[in-house]
């Protein structure tokens, strides 16, 4: 186990980057606090990043669990190189130019590159390599624009009541499709943005990243843990979508309501990381096997 006591002698040994390091993470709280006002309170009113508090908390925990490798290296007293200052330039420049723009989410795109370029350049490449996937990953915690969630979220939408209304056919319920509408005998579906499985496709894509890299360890491999993320979640939602039309053609459209809306929005989601969970351990006890 290594601790901060462990850590203190590293630092006494590179006083000039523990210095460095200090003046780094104080430009960065300077700089980005406003920013970190405002994504919080994105994280609070924009129910489908509700995630963005983990993301952070999950990060810290995959630097927490290298502690030892990165002690080794700090250890060995690597030079910085000069490649970083690459990094910070790009994101000082996505910074300006978000800004200028008043694009939220470029600029804040601009912290992780500031990051990897500052570590870079104080403790060197071998450091950065332990650290790019938990920087890397912060980004799940940056909300989308909306103007691209919406050409995101309709085609979604589309899918979902496409199938819906196939599968509903197939069950015996008459039905009619107008876009993302379902025309039922007595009432009519809409497949809103909220009905979309954006949410779930955010989230699961944010959980199979951090499956991919802890439990797998050949790159394709998490590739396909990843990807694999985007047909579970819509499978999953074009289920939901078409259990709320036989509830609303059985029992009316207050059953398909309420009560069954939010928990049928939780049990999918369950039911799709448990699936993910299957995939990923069927990959990990294939590699044992091999």
């Amino acid at each position: 186990m290594i601790g901060i006591r462990e850590y203190y002698p590293v630092l006494v040994r590179n006083r000039e980057k523990a210095l460095w390091s200090a003046i780094f993470l104080a430009g960065i709280a300077a700089i980005y606090a406003p920013m970190a006002v405002n994504l919080v309170r994105d994280w609070m009113t924009l129910p489908d990043f509700n995630h963005g508090f983990l993301i952070p908390i999950v990060s810290g925990y995959i630097v927490f669990l290298k502690r030892t490798r990165l002690a080794e290296l700090l250890a060995e007293a690597p030079a910085g190189e000069r490649g970083g200052a690459l990094l910070i330039a790009a994101g000082i420049f996505m910074l300006a130019a978000g800004r200028l723009a008043n694009e939220h989410f470029v600029m804040r795109l601009s912290l992780p590159l500031i990051m990897a370029g500052s570590i870079r350049q104080i403790f060197g490449r071998a450091v950065l390599c332990e650290l790019v996937f938990p920087i890397a990953y912060l980004v799940f915690m940056f909300p989308i624009p909306s103007i691209l969630m919406e050409k995101i979220t309709f085609p979604l939408q589309l899918v979902a009541s496409g199938f819906a209304a196939i599968l509903l056919d197939s069950a015996g319920v008459p039905v009619l499709r107008e876009g993302n509408i379902i025309q039922l005998p007595d009432m009519s579906l809409e497949v809103a943005e909220a009905c979309s499985g954006i949410r779930s496709l955010i989230s699961l894509l944010a959980l199979s990243a951090v499956f991919a890299y802890l439990f797998q360890k050949r790159q394709w491999k998490r590739a396909i843990l990843v990807l694999s993320a985007v047909p579970t979640a819509m499978i999953t939602n074009i289920i939901r979508v078409t259990g709320t039309g036989v509830l609303a053609h059985k029992f009316g459209g207050k059953a398909a309501q309420g009560f069954y809306h939010d928990f049928s929005g939780w049990l999918v989601f369950v039911v799709a990381f448990a699936f993910l969970a299957g995939i990923n351990r069927m990959m990990a006890a294939r590699g044992r096997s091999q």
